[in-house]
């Protein structure tokens, strides 16, 4: 294994774990904004505001984008473990 070939499976794991968690930080992101914004109109400090609509748009989010997600690991899993097998030979 030559440097270049640790360089490529660092990035591509990188790239993968940043492409598996878009979708759930980006919705984090959203609603905390979102959130942020009602609150901040209607001068409601209340901390159960902030994190129930965060559990349930993640919850939701994750429901719909899991079979997508399981989809990108199972394919990097694979191709390390291919890759795992022309190391040996």
């Amino acid at each position: 294994m030559d440097s270049n070939f640790a360089l490529y499976l660092g990035r591509y794991t990188l790239e993968t774990a940043l492409l598996v968690a878009t979708p759930i930080l980006l919705t984090c992101v959203v609603v905390g904004v979102l959130v942020t914004l009602f609150q901040a109109v209607t001068s409601i400090r209340d901390m159960s505001l902030t994190v129930v609509p965060k559990l349930i748009a993640v919850g939701f989010v994750t429901l719909l984008s899991g079979s997508w997600v399981l989809g990108m690991l199972l394919k990097f899993v694979n191709q390390i473990f291919a890759h795992i097998q022309n190391i040996g030979h």
